[in-house]
């Protein structure tokens, strides 16, 4: 015996709402099979759902398409944070710097190797590092480092960080989108189940087949198992696949 089976995709729960919203406009409430509240609150909640769907899609693009100028900040602002510590590094082998010079920026006097700058995180702490590191190295008279100068590491790390925030309030929204559309698909799957119960309750005393096939004029969908499917060829149509 087919079995019902609820939507589980947003695309398949739009079209059961709109199947049966369809069928609330055209036919009048007393040959209606589900009652007038599940009509109201379906007229409810479709329009609110399918905002909820195009807000999170819409954030997701927005993000996405940020993303790319993101990442190209990123990428030039570990460059410079990199080749800073490496001018340090080499300064120090020529002897124009000492050992020590590495602890204002946060290193240790023996370590000749640039710290690992994988994560954002890592480049945002490093970045900080240098920047108020070569302040105190000039406030106390010292000879700046230079190619590249500390001004020029700042003026690309500020503009990082200014994309980051900027990144990190669309990481928000999206999120936001996404608690937002999960709890409008629990309202949606919570009206579709009644309605799909009110229409099995309305059609419960016809005969199986004839039950099912008026009840997928509502929207419902069901599905054979593989071993009836050799038995038989009945509600093969679309409304009855497997949905999204």
């Amino acid at each position: 015996m087919p079995y019902r089976r609820l939507p589980n995709t947003d695309s398949a729960r739009l079209k059961s709402l709109k199947s049966a919203y369809e069928k609330g406009k055209e036919l009048p409430p007393f040959k209606l099979a589900f009652s007038a509240g599940s009509f109201r609150k379906m007229q409810t909640v479709l329009p609110l759902f399918e905002n909820a769907i195009y807000e999170h899609k819409n954030s997701l693009n927005i993000q996405a398409e940020k993303n790319k100028e993101y990442q190209r900040r990123l990428k030039k602002v570990r460059l410079y944070v990199s080749h800073f510590i490496q001018v340090v590094n080499l300064a120090i082998v020529r002897g124009d710097l000492l050992p020590e010079t590495r602890s204002c920026f946060g290193l240790e006097e023996a370590e000749k190797k640039v710290p690992t700058l994988t994560s954002e995180e890592e480049v945002i702490s490093w970045g900080q590092k240098l920047i108020e590191g070569e302040q105190k190295r000039r406030n106390r008279g010292m000879n700046p480092i230079t190619n590249p100068t500390i001004a020029v590491v700042k003026v690309h790390f500020d503009k990082f960080i200014e994309y980051h925030n900027y990144q990190q309030s669309l990481k928000n929204r999206s999120q936001r989108a996404q608690d937002q559309l999960n709890e409008k698909r629990a309202q949606v799957d919570s009206v579709i189940q009644q309605i799909w119960n009110e229409v099995e309750d309305t059609f419960g005393d016809l005969p199986e087949e004839m039950r099912r096939e008026k009840a997928t004029d509502y929207g419902l969908v069901y599905v054979f198992r593989k071993n009836e499917m050799s038995n038989t060829t009945l509600f093969q149509s679309p409304r009855i696949e497997e949905i999204g």
